[in-house]
């Protein structure tokens, strides 16, 4: 599903992340538009809220990307259905953190983050998600996201960080991937930033926006079980963190972040025995991603 932003990246269809706080433009004429399949067919209503629902948006580039790529090596990773472009930063560091986008965002939006941590001596690789950036594709899923994040993972591997963000962080962790499998299959250190705590409740908001029906929805779950032989809810961070092999993680929420509650954040805390949670103001959803004082606390936990 797609992940709506605040104002460093426009609000969106859907990924997982979840919903804007303001309604965005053409709101009336989608839910006609599924009000009136619904009306006629569960099945059609269904197919198309699901076809949005996966499908990212191609934002314009944003004037400060060029130069966040310009230092960077760019490279191709194959996954189980195409590839999907990655970067390194820093090549010659002698511990590889690997970073993990959100929804409708790219590579490059770890700018800020990539140089700073390539400034402290780590290598850095970021990807470019399916459907994403300069990677292939028009729709991807959270299974989907994570297997790509895995190819990488398993390619520029071994790994000793992972900086994740909102929708990128619900794919690494709720597939989960994993990290590090010839040798004792943990990762020493895992960033979370924005990340939400259910699946299900993304999903939920994406029908509240959309005004779908209660059996269009239902008709989504049984997609997910149908397709991958689990439900939604049990790619819910609330469920899967707890059990990952991490050595140490973080997770850094704003109390202003418009697209995923920070309440989200405190289910997790309260869900994952071990995690650190460090709640900041100000920043929303995307600005943190930029924040010096974050960027700081990142280095200092990933050393």
């Amino acid at each position: 599903m797609a992940t709506p932003v605040d104002s460093s990246a426009p609000a969106s269809s859907p990924a997982t992340a979840t919903l804007v706080a303001a309604l965005p433009p053409g709101i009336g004429l989608l839910r006609l538009k599924f009000r009136l399949l619904a009306a006629f067919s569960t099945e059609l209503a269904f197919g198309a809220a699901w076809r949005l629902f996966t499908t990212p948006r191609q934002l314009p580039p944003k004037h400060w990307e060029a130069e966040s790529l310009a230092g960077a090596r760019q490279f191709w990773v194959p996954t189980p259905r195409s590839q999907v472009a990655a970067y390194e930063w820093n090549p010659a560091g002698a511990h590889t953190v690997l970073l993990v986008h959100g929804w409708e965002h790219r590579a490059s939006f770890w700018g800020y983050m990539a140089r700073g941590l390539a400034a402290a001596g780590f290598r850095v690789v970021a990807l470019d998600g399916p459907a994403h950036g300069a990677s292939p594709g028009e729709r991807t899923t959270l299974p989907g996201f994570g297997a790509a994040v895995q190819a990488v993972a398993d390619a520029v591997g071994p790994v000793h960080g992972v900086v994740a963000h909102s929708f990128g962080g619900a794919a690494t962790v709720g597939i989960p991937v994993r990290f590090n499998q010839d040798a004792d299959g943990t990762l020493p250190r895992l960033v979370l930033l924005a990340v939400p705590a259910s699946t299900t409740a993304v999903a939920q908001r994406f029908a509240e926006l959309l005004q779908l029906p209660a059996a269009v929805v239902a008709r989504m779950n049984r997609y997910v079980q149908e397709q991958h032989g689990r439900d939604a809810e049990s790619f819910s961070l609330i469920h899967t963190g707890r059990t990952l092999p991490v050595g140490q993680a973080l997770l850094l929420h704003d109390h202003d972040d418009a697209s995923i509650p920070f309440g989200e954040a405190v289910d997790i805390a309260a869900s994952w025995p071990g995690l650190e949670f460090r709640p900041t103001s100000g920043l929303g959803h995307n600005r943190i991603l930029r924040d010096a004082s974050v960027i700081e606390q990142v280095v200092a936990f990933l050393t």
